[in-house]
C-alpha cells in the first residue's frame, strides 16, 4: 500500500493544516494525487477513458471520477478507488450515463451529482451507484444532441438552499453560455423535462465550464474556456442575488482554456487547471496567481481536500 504524504501549511489561525490535490489528465487517461504545490505526484489510476470530473470522500477514503468515454458510443461511466488507487471499481457502469463531466459530492446526503454532456441532463445517484436519477433533461434524441446549447457541463450543489447549479456552455466561443439553477428535488407533479423551477442565473457567457461554491461566503466560482477578454478566465458572483441582477467578476485571466477549479476556502486559495496542461494556484480574489505545473497533458478536473 502506498502512503500519500500531505503537505502541512499554517492556517490564518496558526493551526497546522494538511492538504492534498487530486487532478485528472485527460490525454493520459490518469488520475493523479500530489501535494498542493504540485510536488510528489502519484498515479492513482491509469487507462481511464477520458476522465473529466473528480471528487474525494476523505472520511471514507475514496476518490470518484467520471469517464466521458467515446461520445458516439454512449459508454460514459463513474469509477471509484481508495486514495492509494486500490479497490478500483465502477460505481456507474459504462453506458449508465452518456458523457459525464463535472462531479459533485454531497456527502451529508449520500449523493453524487454530475452533468451529462451529450446526455443533455443533470443526474445524481447514491454513493454506491444505486438509484440513478435524471433531475434536468434539456433535450432528447440525436437532433437535439447536435445542439451544443443543450449540453450540460459543470455542476455544483448548494445544500443550504436546496439548489443545484449547472452550466450549458453552448458552442466553442459562441458567447451563449449559461449558468442555470433549480431545486435539488423536482417539483411535485413535474418531470426532469418540464420542471418549472429552472432559473437562468447568467447568460451570454463565452463558454462556462466547471463550477464551485464557497458556501461560507455564498459565492459561486466558475471557469470559462471561451475567448478573451471574458473567456480563459475564472469568474465569481454572489449566489444569493436574483438571477441576472449582478455582474460576474473576473478574478483570474490568461488561462489556456480553463477547465477545473477547486477551492480551499479556509486557506484562502483556489486551484485551477487548463487544457494546455497547467495547474495554477491563486488567492480567492485572484491575486498571487502562480503556475504550479506546466505542459502536463490536457488537465481537466481538480479537487482539493484536507487530510
Amino acid at each position: 500500500m502506498t502512503v500519500l504524504h500531505a503537505t502541512q501549511t499554517k492556517a490564518v489561525s496558526g493551526a497546522t493544516r494538511s492538504g492534498r490535490l487530486f487532478l485528472l489528465d485527460l490525454s493520459g487517461g490518469r488520475v493523479l494525487s500530489m501535494n498542493p504545490d504540485g510536488s510528489h505526484p502519484y498515479v492513482i489510476a491509469a487507462d481511464c477513458p477520458h476522465p473529466d470530473g473528480i471528487v474525494v470522500d476523505v472520511a471514507a477514503g475514496h476518490v470518484y471520477w467520471t469517464n466521458m468515454g467515446v461520445p458516439s458510443r454512449n459508454d460514459g461511466s463513474i469509477e471509484r478507488a481508495d486514495l492509494d488507487g486500490s479497490n478500483r471499481r465502477f460505481v456507474v457502469a459504462p453506458g449508465g450515463t452518456f458523457t459525464p463531466k463535472q462531479l459533485h459530492l454531497d456527502k451529508a446526503n449520500g449523493k453524487l451529482y454530475w452533468s451529462d454532456r451529450e446526455g443533455m441532463r443533470v443526474m445524481r445517484a447514491n454513493l454506491d451507484g444505486s438509484q440513478i436519477e435524471t433531475l434536468v433533461q434539456t433535450g432528447q434524441g440525436e437532433n437535439d444532441r447536435r445542439d451544443q446549447n443543450r449540453w450540460c457541463v459543470g455542476i455544483a450543489v448548494d445544500p443550504l438552499h436546496g439548489q443545484i447549479y449547472w452550466t450549458q456552455k453552448g458552442g466553442d466561443n459562441a458567447e451563449v453560455g449559461r449558468i442555470l439553477r433549480a431545486g435539488i428535488e423536482i417539483p411535485k407533479g413535474e418531470t426532469a423535462v418540464d420542471r418549472s423551477d429552472i432559473e437562468v442565473f447568467f447568460n451570454g457567457l463565452p463558454e462556462p465550464i466547471d463550477l464551485e461554491i464557497d458556501l461560507k461566503h455564498r459565492i459561486l466560482y466558475w471557469t470559462d474556456r471561451g475567448n478573451p477578454p471574458r473567456g480563459n478566465t475564472v469568474n465569481r458572483a454572489p449566489i444569493d442575488a436574483r438571477p441576472a441582477q449582478n455582474v460576474p467578476q473576473i478574478v483570474v485571466s490568461d488561462l489556456m482554456e480553463g477547465i477545473g477549479i477547486a477551492l480551499d476556502v479556509s486557506g484562502n486559495r483556489m486551484f485551477v487547471t487548463d487544457f494546455a496542461g497547467s495547474l495554477y494556484a491563486a488567492k480567492l480574489d485572484g491575486t498571487e496567481k502562480r503556475m504550479l505545473l506546466a505542459a502536463q497533458g490536457n488537465l481537466t478536473g481538480v479537487a482539493y481536500v484536507e487530510i
